[in-house]
C-alpha cells in the first residue's frame, strides 16, 4: 500500500497527516519527510494517524527518531487519532507513555484548516 503524507505549517506548529501503512517499504518515505519537516524548525509536530491502518515496528523507530530530534532542540511530537491497531501498538510497546497521545486530532489545527 502507498504512504501518503501531507503537512501543514502555521506559527512554529505543523500537523502531518498521514495516510496509508507505515512498515518497512514506507518508512524511508516518511523518515525524509520528517527530516525535511524538522529543517524548517517546528516547536510542535501532530501526527494525524487517523488514516493509518497499519504500522510495524520500523515505523514505529521513525516516530521515535523525529521525537528524539523534536526533544533535542525542546520541541514535542504528539500522536493523534491513532485508529485501534496502531493504539495497541503503542500501547502494548509502552510507547503510548513515550508520546503524547490525542483521541483526535488538537482543536487548534482543526479551526485554522477551516479559515
Amino acid at each position: 500500500m502507498e504512504l501518503k503524507v501531507s503537512t501543514r505549517s502555521q506559527a512554529g506548529c505543523a500537523l502531518v497527516a498521514i495516510t496509508g501503512e507505515i512498515d518497512l517499504y514506507t518508512a524511508p518515505h516518511l523518515q525524509s519527510e520528517f527530516t525535511r519537516l524538522l529543517q524548517d524548525g517546528p516547536s510542535r509536530v501532530v501526527i494525524d494517524m487517523s488514516s493509518v491502518d497499519f504500522c510495524d515496528s520500523t515505523g514505529m523507530n521513525v516516530l521515535l527518531s523525529a521525537l528524539k530530534r523534536m526533544k533535542e532542540r525542546g520541541g514535542a511530537l504528539e500522536v493523534a487519532a491513532p485508529r485501534p491497531a496502531v493504539r495497541k501498538i503503542l500501547q502494548v510497546t509502552g510507547l503510548d507513555s513515550v508520546f503524547t497521545v490525542h483521541d483526535e486530532v488538537p482543536k487548534e489545527f482543526l479551526i485554522s484548516e477551516k479559515s
